[in-house]
């Protein structure tokens, strides 16, 4: 404390860390350097020491505005448009004319008002995503002001005394042993006096190596191969159209520069980087205000991938909120009644700072305070993972020591005299709670007559068994429910007892295909037993009695088998399976080792959290996926539509126009981002043949009917003939409007399209898309009338020839969703073996087609025991028929909800296979 003190506070003049080696001094110098003791600090030293040393936490480098401006513009897809702006300015000064200000102006507004909007954007999203981290804060146990108090991690300084508990014993410590930052004490407590805090620790000085690390994500790789290809379709646009329109077609120079740059401007999706990033954002923050605070963005991503998730059972299927059933208390100590066992496995848990299973128990009495009357506590013995109880040492009324423990009933039977005379009855209660759904805590006492804590004491006595229930929430049937029409397979992790696990995976119609964690660790040297272990993880409903390293192989095993995985966890020791998923979920209520393993973390309990979390990352991932098809299809369309254009007619389009049409995009295709979308029914993931596929056929449709409006416009009469509009065809101006319109129009109705999983006229846009539609349209429609600018070689076509090309627009716009479902068709594997052998007709659900070959197929597959090799005679035997043919039908159900996902797809199945769905519903449900 300050005033047990003499020495100055302090400071960065009397105070070297790198001169003084802290690491090795005795304790008492290690105090006497940091003018400290073993009271702490008081919070004015703290606060004094706080502002020499600085928080403790890695230090952020400073980041400059303009420089984040600026980089915006550094990638390739900006890289190309200053490239074109580069041609306005310079290659364009030719041909008698001078240079090309307008196209090089518009270029700059352009890059300038992405970068904007990314600049606010992410700067937004950066504030937001500060602010919701700062409720992730790490926090400490310190001793400030004689008090232990918890604090944020952050203010710890030099000097400050900490506490540091946790669970198992990998590594022994001692008095007088460094202790690292990052580092969790496994077992046991200890107080440790801090030497030193952010960069100054090692974890600090470690995270230095690695500051400069960059580490290219999935979605990163993903636009640049969108934006590759679209440089690559405009790379061969423009070599073809040098390769023709100067050796061939003899163009003049000038007119051949404004070509290309139509196709580099045009065909370039500056947005793309833009909405992307702002779409990320936007649902990042739509999920914390569902309880889900995403830690790396790009988790969204894979969110909407998961089709496995792995899910603890305690507080996160269950309510966590544990009860005793004191009516169904069993005694062995005839001297004792069940009211006596309560009130010892009382005394056997911690009054403050309690855990579930010590305030079920305490909260059982009448009054807590009953837990420590008339008793006083000599020690305490908390829980931990190796002996799996909790023991304490009291002197009761009359003087006399004992001590009492409870916890899981193997160890407490192995304490106790006679075990051998009373394990079978034991375990025989044990089962029979197990098998309704009870957890089972044995309770034991023993005389002290050392009448010392160290004493071994006399032999144990088994007193009773304890049974505690952990009601499932109310709405985790519903959510599983969800989750599997969802096409997630959700698998129950929990280190209770097989029956528990089966019953509680009855009670919310998860099934009861369970397995013991101890099935996880057969090995045969042919690697037959490995490979059944793989495909058993696979069927499996869930796994009890599950240890750290089984979570972390159950993950590793389910990547193998190429699932994209999602695993919930708490604890310390989750942490190495949460790093190792695909989506690691740090629930409410976790450790700081948990949240800092985890990609998303809960602020609220429940699986319906992460439910509703999947749904809003597979929105959010449709979103950018309709953006992606969407620019690869407007790529195609620029480059060719004007190469047909000018290749075929010679016909020259004013590069300026283009840059109008990427302006006024760029506004509707902005409100992409907060669009209402359908989320997928299965799992979502970047399937780049399908959007590249996809660009093609409609950006090349899109062209065509480009093309055709030209030939219709110049070289026929049909529309002054049927519309009764004058004929524009010789002047070029009025076929540049004209032309301009039609493009404008056609490429935002786009968006409409590659919006919609199915017919865009039946899926309802969001208002703002729409409004921002009809805005950028009407400006467009407004310059194509009354505009006249020379520079742009445009001139004001008049209201009747506005309307003709909306209602051209408007008629091929139709076929569009025609288009679109056909390539998915197609794309879907089997299409074109369907439609030669004239089997199925043409449908948008890709999965329906051969669904009777599917259901015979999956049947063939599951005629051994729950689907899995019979590779192991004596497992079939083991394992009775009745389990055999239900884990088969809960498979079979399973496997079809994930197929099809349609309630209609599964009952037609269901009744070719003469399965009683309502009955298995039945059989699983509450």
């Amino acid at each position: 404390m300050a005033e047990d003190i003499v020495k100055p506070l302090l400071d960065p003049e009397n105070f070297n860390r790198a001169l003084i080696d802290l690491d090795t001094l005795p304790l008492e110098d290690v105090f006497e350097q940091l003018r400290t003791s073993l009271d702490g600090l008081t919070s004015e030293d703290a606060k004094a020491r706080l502002t020499v040393f600085g928080p403790n936490k890695l230090e952020e480098k400073p980041e400059n505005k303009l420089l984040k401006f600026l980089g915006f513009m550094w990638n390739p897809l900006s890289w190309v448009m200053e490239a074109a702006s580069i041609m306005a300015i310079a290659l364009a000064n030719g041909g008698g004319e001078g240079p090309d200000w307008q196209d090089f102006l518009g270029i700059v507004c352009l890059l300038l008002i992405n970068s904007t909007i990314s600049f606010i954007e992410e700067n937004n999203a950066g504030n937001a995503a500060a602010a919701l981290m700062a409720g992730l804060a790490l926090k400490a146990k310190v001793l400030r002001d004689r008090e232990w108090q918890d604090m944020d991690a952050a203010i710890l300084v030099p000097g400050d005394i900490s506490a540091l508990t946790g669970e198992s014993l990998p590594v022994t410590k001692k008095t007088g042993d460094e202790v690292f930052s990052g580092s969790i004490c496994k077992h046991g407590e200890v107080e440790a006096v801090v030497i030193a805090t952010g960069v100054h620790s090692f974890l600090g000085k470690a995270a230095h190596l690695v500051d400069s690390t960059y580490v290219v994500g999935h979605f990163q790789k993903v636009l640049t191969s969108i934006g590759n290809f679209c440089i690559c379709c405009i790379a061969v646009g423009i070599v073809l159209e040098i390769i023709v329109m100067f050796p061939i077609q003899h163009r003049l120079y000038r007119k051949g520069i404004n070509n290309l740059l139509v196709l580099l401007i045009g065909g370039i999706p500056i947005a793309m980087p833009t909405v992307l990033s702002v779409t990320l954002a936007i649902g990042s923050h739509g999920l914390s205000k569902q309880g889900a605070i995403t830690k790396r963005m790009t988790a969204i991503e894979e969110m909407a991938a998961m089709d496995v998730l792995c899910s603890d059972k305690t507080g996160t299927l269950t309510l966590n909120h544990l009860t005793v059933e004191s009516n169904l208390v069993e005694v062995f100590n005839k001297n004792m009644d069940k009211q006596m066992i309560i009130l010892l496995a009382a005394r056997a848990s911690r009054v403050e700072n309690q855990d579930a299973i010590d305030a079920a128990i305490v909260n059982t009495l009448g009054d807590p305070k009953e837990a420590r009357a008339n008793i006083r506590e000599i020690h305490f013995m908390p829980f931990n993972p190796v002996d799996k109880r909790t023991a304490i040492t009291y002197i009761d009324s009359d003087g006399k020591w004992y001590r009492a423990s409870k916890g899981a009933p193997e160890q407490i039977l192995n304490l106790c005299q006679g075990k051998n005379e009373i394990a079978r009855r034991v375990h025989s209660i044990i089962d029979n709670f197990a098998e309704r759904g009870f957890r089972s805590l044995g309770v034991a006492y023993q005389e002290v007559p050392g009448r010392t804590k160290e004493s071994t004491g006399g032999p144990w006595i088994f007193c009773g068994l304890l049974p505690l229930f952990d009601p499932p929430r109310h709405d985790s049937a519903d959510t599983v429910r969800r989750a599997l029409n969802l096409g997630v397979c959700v698998k129950m992790i929990t280190g209770d007892q097989l029956a528990i696990a089966k019953e509680t995976g009855r009670r919310l119609g998860m099934g009861t295909n369970m397995f013991p964690a101890s099935s996880l660790l057969s090995h045969d040297k042919d690697g037959t037993e490995i490979l059944l272990v793989d495909e058993l993880i696979e069927k499996a409903d869930g796994f009890a009695g599950v240890f750290p390293e089984h979570k972390f192989e159950i993950v590793k095993i389910l990547q193998e088998k190429k699932h994209v995985v999602g695993m919930t966890g708490d604890g310390v020791n989750d942490a190495p399976a949460l790093k190792k998923a695909d989506i690691g979920i740090a629930v409410a209520g976790s450790t700081d080792a948990a949240r800092s393993a985890a990609d998303i973390v809960l602020t609220e309990a429940g699986l319906s959290v992460i439910i509703s979390a999947v749904l809003t990352s597979r929105a959010v991932f449709q979103r950018m996926k309709n953006y992606t098809i969407y620019a690869v299809s407007i790529t195609i369309r620029i480059v060719v539509g004007f190469s047909l254009l000018a290749l075929i007619w010679e016909y020259d389009f004013p590069p300026f126009m283009v840059l109008i049409i990427a302006i006024l995009n760029d506004g509707t295709i902005m409100t992409i981002s907060k669009d209402r979308v359908k989320p997928s029914p299965g799992p979502d993931s970047w399937k780049l043949n399908e959007i590249f596929a996809t660009g093609i056929v409609i950006g090349t449709y899109l062209a065509l009917a480009t093309v055709l409006f030209y030939w219709i416009v110049v070289h026929t009469s049909f529309f002054e003939t049927h519309f009764h509009v004058s004929s524009i065809s010789s002047n070029t101006e009025k076929v540049s409007s004209a032309l301009y319109l039609q493009v404008s129009i056609i490429s935002q109705a786009l968006i409409f399209v590659t919006r919609s999983r199915y017919w865009s006229f039946l899926e309802r846009p969001g208002i703002l898309l729409v409004c921002a539609f009809l805005v950028a349209q009407l400006v467009a429609t407004l310059i194509a009338v009354y505009v006249h600018l020379s520079f742009a070689n445009i001139s004001g076509i008049g209201w009747k020839w506005a309307g003709v090309v909306w209602l051209y627009c408007l008629i091929f716009y139709v076929p569009l969703d025609i288009i679109k479902l056909t390539v998915r068709y197609i794309l879907s594997g089997d299409a074109w073996n369907l439609v030669f052998d004239k089997k199925a007709a043409l449908t948008s659900k890709k999965e329906y087609y051969r669904k009777d070959e599917r259901a015979g197929k999956w049947h063939l597959s599951h005629t051994t025991l729950e689907g899995l090799s019979s590779a192991d005679p004596e497992l079939v035997v083991r394992r009775s028929s009745s389990m055999a043919e239900q884990a088969w039908r809960r498979a079979e159900m399973a496997r079809l909800g994930e197929l099809h996902n349609w309630k209609g797809h599964v009952e037609s199945v269901a009744t070719l296979k003469k399965l009683d769905l309502k009955g298995m519903q039945g059989s699983h449900s509450i």
